[in-house]
């Protein structure tokens, strides 16, 4: 597997090996039901992060390094099934609602770091979270965020500790053009399904629906408002 993008303290290895391991452990396991990151695992190409708190700032310069790194990578050498996955020691109470809002937290936060460093937004997708073709951009390349967590009421969301997947926007319009996002899409949903008992309800293709809506896990209404917004102009 590949090592995480920054530096290591001492004290941070044996985190870094627990956390990671857990992660690895939950995708591996026969009823997870997101084959791409099923792939991502086989191929040594889910990287972990491992990270102090969500709900705290103490390790957004880290997070931000590991993404700029994460997407030079891509563009130097594209390909399938990659994912960044920070995954945090804590806390491993929070309610749904607690869990969103500290992952919207550290959205704002890491991509107010990407303006600070001068990196531009990925001209293939939208900065607005209320438009359709909405995406974060970090680095320059368009992610879509999966959170995870202990309380998550989706089985396929629900993991011991709070964690952030962040995804390639680019390997979705990969697999489209090869024409094998569709049936992907339809296994994972069946799968999920099987596990869940019923499918998301949150889910939708980019271009449908903001997919600000799905990062957290947690089924939103019509009348949910995103907080994030680009440039730092936080509500």
């Amino acid at each position: 597997m590949n090592a995480p993008t920054t530096p290591l303290h001492p004290w941070q290895h044996r985190a870094q090996h627990e956390l990671q391991t857990m992660l690895y452990d939950m995708v591996g396991d026969a009823q997870f039901p997101c084959v791409g990151a099923k792939a991502a695992l086989a191929r040594g190409t889910l990287e972990v992060l491992a990270c102090s708190r969500i709900d705290s700032a103490w390790d957004d310069l880290r997070i931000h390094d590991g993404l700029l790194a994460f997407a030079a990578a891509y563009r130097k050498a594209p390909a399938l099934f990659r994912s960044f996955a920070v995954v945090f020691e804590g806390p491993d109470d929070l309610t749904e609602a607690e869990f969103e809002a500290a992952l919207w937290q550290r959205v704002q936060s890491l991509s107010d770091k990407d303006v600070w460093r001068g990196q531009d937004y990925d001209p293939g997708v939208s900065p607005d979270p209320e438009n359709p073709h909405f995406s974060l951009s970090f680095g320059g390349e368009a992610f879509f965020i999966v959170g995870l967590h202990p309380e998550a009421s989706r089985p396929a969301r629900r993991f011991a500790r709070p964690a952030m997947i962040f995804n390639l926007h680019d390997q979705f319009e990969t697999l489209r053009a090869q024409g094998k996002y569709e049936g992907m899409r339809e296994k994972i949903l069946l799968r999920d399904e099987a596990l869940a008992g019923s499918r998301n309800p949150m889910l939708a293709r980019h271009g449908e629906a903001s997919e600000a809506r799905q990062y957290s896990g947690r089924a939103v209404d019509e009348d949910w408002a995103c907080p994030f917004r680009y440039g730092g102009d936080a509500p």
